[in-house]
């Protein structure tokens, strides 16, 4: 069975930091990328972040850029996005997503596998 497994997320102050995780199971994480991407109240969906299946290449959106970092442990089969600098505008639900291909798809279609996603809540 499938699962990318979302953690890491609560609530935080603007200026704080955060670490998301997300755990693979069922597939074989190292032959993919791997993605975050993120809906705000009210906002359509946005591609965050994305790193190549051997942690070589990184892409991320304009406005996270400079304060959000993305890795992978292949070892543990797991992603992480660690969040600094965190800005009201960050607050959303994040999801991760796994896909052979690199692609910036804000659709869950695009995606061979989806997670469930976790909030962030970024607000004194």
């Amino acid at each position: 069975q499938v699962q990318l497994v979302e953690s890491g997320g609560g609530l935080v102050q603007p200026g704080g930091s955060l670490r998301l995780s997300c755990a693979a199971s069922g597939f074989y994480f190292s032959g993919y990328w791997m993605y975050w991407v993120r809906q705000a109240p009210g906002k359509e969906r946005e591609f965050v972040a994305r790193i190549s299946w051997n942690g070589n290449s990184t892409d991320y959106v304009d406005s996270v850029k400079g304060r959000f970092t993305l890795s992978r442990d292949n070892a543990k089969n797991t992603v992480y996005l660690q969040m600094d600098s965190l800005k009201p505008e960050d607050t959303a639900v994040y999801y991760c997503a796994a896909s052979k291909l690199a692609r910036r798809s804000t659709r869950p279609q695009s995606y061979n596998y989806w997670g469930q996603g976790t909030q962030v809540t970024v607000s004194s």
